[in-house]
């Protein structure tokens, strides 16, 4: 049976991406349409689908940095709108209740309100898959977002805890040692190579240090694995250890989403309310918004943020699993969640995929935050005298700019989008600020371009260059604009798009290591007959 399983995810997956849609929209269906010819989850998609999800949160730790977390637009903003958004569902629940619709039938406030905590949730998972699909995972509004869904995630766990009357061991005290054996940690690491045993590292760091201790000491298994993530943020090989679980995660994450459909027990009164619950995700997304957009953040900060925010969370099926075992809500609300989560991915995708497209559209509708009263995270950028303006500061961006700084001097500019990056290389002298290229409002309110002369596109993800490509295009820059690819069909992608030069960051690599070895051994080689 797993082998049909398997087939029908590849070729709704394959058929998803032929549309130009993320392939989880076909693993949903395909989950929907085997659950209509009797198939079930698994054993192993089961427990897959539970490494999978724990791999990610683990990986989500790894980039996450704890001051993101203390911030006062993520702790605050996050408990804001759960209270806010559970109030206001829990009142059109009692509407609908009033207005007689059977399944709301016997149901107490307290049930009604906890249909709401539930709804109030936004997915994680649906979350980090759009952000990386965009490269824009460390986009100031990519860090809100994910930093907001952490704290959900933490409200989850407490409130899993609270309703089951499971109380942590009393040795879960011990846990508190694991920042103390942190170095123990990254010694382990450091000598764990570049190849597999990185990789079972990652595994065990996630899968036994973190999930398996906090579920030995009765704590919830995935907030053990986001917590040692976070605890080996700090290493130098955190970015190289979340790359190399990248494709293991995702694997695993195509039987989560299998999953949700093959869970699913559809009934005619489950679907029903499953398109009512549906209707409540414009008052969701009117919370978020105002929410956000009372810390002074941009505007397309704000708008970027709750389209991502703008679905339901799997976390809502685990509270209403729970519910419906407690005896606190009936099998067709049950069903209606099951219905309405993946329902609301699918709204979710498009509006995530052309995100940019919808803000520039109605930014004319939405009030603006004054320069003066942005939020420091958020502000606008100078190039001041720059010529060169290199978008993206890692190790290829970073060669770029100090090759011109050897040739020209001080002329170039470097836009980093994470914090630290941006420190780290202020520290070693290099002229870099912190900004997202790939704002539309970017390169509309920057200061003035006039001394940029050329434009290096340097981030690590294609759809990231070729968005800032298509910013710099609309707003009219003259200059020459130069960008990197991974691929050859990236290549010309690029350069229908408007760019000048682009280089394969791979050849080009091999070429420019030739070249330097000629440079520096000067080897005396006779032309091959």
């Amino acid at each position: 049976m797993d082998l049909i399983v398997l087939s029908a995810a590849f070729l709704a997956g394959y058929a998803a991406l032929k549309v130009k849609l993320p392939p989880l929209v076909g693993f949903l269906a395909a989950g929907f349409i085997l659950h209509l010819y009797g198939f079930r989850p698994t054993e192993a998609t089961s427990t897959l689908s539970d490494l999978g999800v724990t791999l990610l949160l683990f990986t989500i730790g790894l980039k996450l940095d704890v001051k993101t977390l203390l911030s006062k637009e993520v702790w605050l903003g996050a408990t804001v709108h759960n209270l806010l958004s559970t109030a206001a569902f829990s009142l059109l629940l009692v509407m609908l209740k009033n207005l007689g619709i059977a399944s709301f039938a016997g149901m107490s406030l307290g049930s009604l309100a906890i249909i709401g905590f539930a709804l109030s949730f936004s997915s994680t998972v649906f979350a980090v898959k759009t952000l990386q699909e965009k490269g824009e995972f460390n986009a100031t509004y990519g860090n809100l977002t994910i930093g907001i869904l952490v704290m959900q995630d933490i409200f989850a766990v407490l409130f899993l805890t609270a309703s089951t009357g499971k109380i942590p061991e009393w040795y879960a005290v011990a846990l508190f040692i694991l920042p103390f054996i942190r170095p123990l940690f990254y010694k382990l690491l450091d000598h764990a190579g570049h190849g597999e045993m990185l990789v079972l590292s990652g595994m065990f760091f996630a899968l036994v240090t973190g999930a398996g201790l906090f579920h030995l000491v009765g704590l919830k298994p995935d907030l053990g694995a986001i917590i040692l993530g976070m605890l080996l943020a700090g290493h130098r090989k955190a970015s190289e250890l979340s790359k190399s679980l990248l494709n293991l995660k995702e694997l695993f994450l195509v039987c989560f989403f299998l999953n949700i459909g093959l869970d699913a027990e559809p009934t005619l009164a489950g679907i029903l309310l499953a398109f009512i619950l549906i209707l409540l995700l414009p008052v969701k997304a009117l919370l978020y918004y105002q929410v956000i957009n009372r810390f002074h953040f941009r505007v397309r900060t704000t708008f970027l943020a709750t389209l991502t925010l703008l679905n339901f969370s799997e976390f809502g099926l685990i509270v209403g699993g729970l519910a419906y075992r407690s005896g606190w809500i009936n099998s067709d609300l049950l069903v209606a969640l099951a219905v309405a989560v993946p329902l609301s991915f699918l709204i979710s995708v498009p509006l995530n995929k052309f995100s940019n497209t919808l803000y520039f559209n109605n930014r004319k509708f939405l009030k603006e935050v004054s320069m003066e009263e942005l939020h420091s995270k958020d502000q606008l950028i100078s190039p001041g005298q720059s010529q060169i303006l290199v978008l993206g500061m890692g190790r290829i961006g970073a060669g770029a700019y100090d090759e011109f700084e050897r040739q020209y001097g001080p002329i170039c500019l470097g836009v980093e989008l994470v914090e630290e990056s941006v420190k780290h290389h202020q520290a070693k002298g290099r002229n870099v600020i912190r900004g997202d290229a790939t704002d539309s409002d970017f390169w509309s309110r920057i200061v003035d371009t006039g001394q940029v002369s050329l434009i290096l596109l340097s981030m690590p993800h294609h759809q990231a260059n070729q968005i800032a490509l298509e910013q710099l295009k609309s707003q009219g820059f003259k200059g020459k604009i130069a960008a990197i690819a991974n691929y050859p069909d990236q290549i010309d992608t690029l350069l229908a798009s408007g760019a000048h030069a682009a280089f394969n960051v791979y050849s080009e690599a091999g070429s420019g290591f030739a070249r330097h070895v000629c440079h520096e051994l000067d080897p005396s080689f006779h032309p091959a007959d």
